[in-house]
C-alpha cells in the first residue's frame, strides 16, 4: 500500500472522534480525524465522502481522515 489516499463514505460517527468508513473498494474501516482537520474545526457527518490514507501495519483499526471531499 501507499499513501495515497482512498474515497470513502462515513458509516457511523463513534466516541472520541472515530468513524466507520465503507471505501469504494467495499472494505469497511476505522478511522480518525487528522490532526490539522481538529486544528481548524472541520465538521465530517454521517454520508460525508472522505479521502483515507489507510496503515499498512496495523490494518483496520488506524486509518486518518484527511480531507472531506
Amino acid at each position: 500500500m501507499s499513501n495515497d489516499p482512498v474515497i470513502g463514505i462515513v458509516q457511523e460517527s463513534l466516541p472520541s472522534t472515530l468513524f466507520r468508513v465503507k471505501l469504494d473498494s467495499g472494505q469497511e474501516v476505522i478511522c480518525y480525524l487528522a490532526g490539522k482537520m481538529r486544528v481548524h474545526n472541520i465538521k465530517v457527518l454521517l454520508g460525508d465522502r472522505v479521502a483515507v490514507i489507510l496503515d499498512p501495519y496495523r490494518g483496520k483499526t488506524s486509518n486518518r481522515i484527511v480531507r472531506r471531499l
